[in-house]
């Protein structure tokens, strides 16, 4: 799929899936796709107030409803005036099974990418079917599952890292203070981590990221009060980390290392980053990385071994996470994967993308002396010089500051075109 699209990304208010969505829009742009984001986030702090009503239980779940309704009904708005080829939806975006309804109806191609465990989060039996496209991070039974609903369009689609983003940085003695560590670990503190990292309690060693309250073994090492790190602390952490671990989450306090099937994105941002991590093996590693390319423990016992190991040989933390980096170059980038889905989009869709009346951006006569300015106006813009005029209207109708004399030329003659169009 090598065609310019309108994308619309519908990100979710808030959670693990949110940063995941940002590095898809980007990647989009990266790819020449002309891409609208439906902010979430923007209604976030107004749907949590509604808790503060002190109202009862029944009465808030009608409220939390409604609110999403009507975020939902914004979601539809901007369809209509963006005329997006496909709507992007990430795990826990805010489109209601009405509006997916009302979107097949109206032809709108929709696409939602679940990078979420399907066997906690539950959610997706309801709304999967209503989806044109479903992309997932396992394959151990989803398949089966998506099938049984109705859901035959499904993809299986890992999680990646955003190497413009995830990348290694030159950080200040005042960063490298902060966040530097021997060993380090960033996420939620589910509960087989705490349990895990009672036992590598060390000097030199960090924690970062939510849901640590209560652990007044670990309380000591737990940063920044246990603040929801930013991405680009995240960044920071990995770089500044000797070894960073990446233990995958369970809710499984007596069972440590699961050994389970979908890859977290951790994995794919610390190698991206040229920094060292220690990972327990996961079922679909070997179709993602080669032996040499990620160091992996299979239990405690190892994890433990391993630290000591590879803080005493600097020479295989670096030629480990070098090999790793270049996987992730390579392979599993937030643009490979986009184009992936596109791809399978256009191979599931009959009839897709649409065809539509984009407007030529040279008609007969265009002034050869305005060619060149132009060139440049879709350069800033981010577009190929193949753009339609109408998607050269809508990115100029986007940005904010001044217009300049040829963006109030090029809306000019939109209104003029609509006009004479009628």
């Amino acid at each position: 799929m090598n065609r310019q699209l309108r994308i619309l990304v519908v990100l979710p208010m808030y959670g693990g899936s949110l940063p995941v969505g940002r590095f898809c829009a980007d990647a989009l742009r990266e790819s020449g796709h002309l891409v609208e984001v439906f902010e979430a986030p923007d209604f976030h702090s107004s749907y949590k107030a509604l808790e503060q009503l002190k109202v009862t239980a029944d009465r808030l779940d009608y409220l939390e409803n409604s609110y999403l309704q009507v975020v939902s009904q914004a979601v539809l708005a901007k369809v209509e005036t963006f005329e997006p080829d496909l709507v992007l939806s990430m795990a826990q975006a805010p489109l209601t099974i009405q509006a997916l309804k009302r979107l097949r109806r109206d032809g709108v191609a929709t696409a939602m990418w679940f990078v979420e465990d399907y066997r906690l989060f539950t959610y997706w039996k309801a709304f999967a079917p209503h989806y044109d496209v479903f992309a997932v991070i396992q394959k151990e039974g989803i398949f089966e599952g998506l099938e049984a609903i109705g859901q035959n369009n499904a993809l299986y689609l890992p999680l990646a890292a955003h190497p413009t983003f995830h990348k290694p940085l030159a950080l200040s003695l005042t960063d490298k203070r902060k966040f530097g560590a021997d060993v380090s670990f960033m996420g939620a503190g589910y509960p087989n981590r705490r349990m895990a990292f009672r036992e590598l309690i060390r000097p030199g060693f960090k924690i970062w990221g939510t849901e640590w309250e209560g652990d007044h073994v670990l309380e000591p090492y737990v940063q920044m009060a246990g603040r929801r790190v930013t991405p680009e602390e995240c960044v920071k952490i990995f770089n500044a980390s000797t070894v960073n671990l990446n233990l995958h989450s369970s809710i499984q306090a007596d069972n440590l290392v699961t050994h389970g099937d979908f890859i977290n994105p951790r994995t794919f941002e610390v190698a991206a980053c040229g920094a060292f991590q220690l990972v327990d093996r996961r079922t679909l590693m070997p179709e993602a990385f080669e032996p040499d390319e990620l160091a992996i423990f299979d239990s405690m016992e190892e994890l433990r071994e391993r630290i000591e190991y590879y803080l005493a040989h600097p020479e295989k933390r670096i030629t480990t996470a070098k090999r790793g980096q270049a996987r992730v170059l390579k392979e599993h980038t937030y643009v490979a994967r986009m184009q992936t889905l596109l791809d399978f989009v256009a191979e599931r869709l009959d009839a897709w993308p649409p065809q539509r009346d984009r407007g030529e951006l040279y008609p007969e006569g265009f002034p050869e002396e305005l060619k060149g300015e132009l060139k440049n106006m879709l350069a800033q813009l981010s577009l190929p010089e193949d753009a339609a005029f109408e998607d050269v209207v809508w990115a100029i109708r986007s940005r904010q500051g001044e217009l300049s004399g040829l963006d109030t030329a090029m809306l000019f003659l939109d209104e003029w075109r609509k006009l004479f169009n009628k």
